[in-house]
């Protein structure tokens, strides 16, 4: 892991590949760390330069003393943009909370990357009562969300145990203040009447199983940004680069060579 100072603290991020394409950076969502994206990092980086990094209080990366909510998202797109920097990222991928993180990048910290990438992600992300509570309640409580979280269709479809284990571990790691202020953080995120302002290509694509952020989300997003693309990958949900990366990374691939989404 490579580290980059910011803002008083060190942001942790992991770079591949030395290809000819624009670099990319992929930015994970709540509870995760970098390693949501090891298939990327390992298959896409003979294309172009793939750095996946830890937001703060996540993985190796120091934590943040903020409220959740906007100060939360506003601190962690610094980390996206002190990382991009480091790395001359001209791609900015978000899954979930990171699709929030890199849209308030662009929105309020003229971010101007090549294009955007949104992954399972969405302009709106409303989190259900009940996970909230769960979430700020006692340990008890976070294992019943992150065993909610492993439901059917939620981060996962089909999943094999090991993908299941490192979901879950991976969540638990991270430790239920920083996943409850990550879930909090989404839940006041709804830039819906501002996507016009987005003046760079956005592709956004899920999993057609996703009950998190479902197609339609992503489908809203691409007819209000000014140059916009959506599709779907089959037989996954919520984290589809971990659960089917060939086809997720084959329509991402397709997207930055073409600027279109595959057909």
């Amino acid at each position: 892991m490579q580290t980059v100072s910011h803002h008083g603290r060190t942001t942790a991020y992991r770079v591949r590949g030395d290809g000819a394409g624009a670099p990319a950076l992929f930015v994970h969502g709540s509870g995760g760390t970098h390693a949501v994206w090891k298939s990327q990092l390992a298959r896409l980086a003979g294309d172009r330069p793939v750095a996946a990094l830890d937001l703060s209080g996540h993985g190796e990366s120091e934590d943040i003393a903020t409220d959740s909510g906007p100060a939360t998202l506003d601190a962690y797109a610094r980390d996206v943009l002190a990382v991009a920097d480091a790395v001359d990222a001209r791609v900015l991928v978000g899954n979930s909370l990171g699709g929030a993180v890199v849209l308030t990048a662009v929105l309020d910290h003229d971010a101007s990357p090549d294009a955007v990438v949104l992954a399972g992600s969405g302009a709106k992300l409303t989190v259900l009562d009940d996970l909230r509570d769960w979430l700020a309640g006692e340990d008890g409580d976070f294992s019943r969300a992150v065993e909610f979280l492993h439901g059917d269709d939620l981060l996962f479809h089909d999943p094999d145990d090991r993908e299941l284990a490192f979901s879950k571990t991976a969540m638990r790691e991270c430790g239920r203040a920083v996943v409850e202020r990550d879930f909090l953080s989404c839940h006041t995120f709804d830039v819906r009447d501002r996507l016009g302002e987005v003046d760079v290509p956005v592709f956004a694509l899920t999993g057609e199983y996703d009950r998190l952020t479902p197609p339609a989300f992503h489908e809203h997003v691409a007819e209000h940004v000014q140059d916009g693309a959506w599709t779907t990958v089959g037989d996954a949900a919520h984290l589809s680069m971990l659960e089917v990366p060939e086809e997720f990374n084959d329509a991402l691939s397709e997207f930055l060579d073409s600027g279109e989404a595959p057909r």
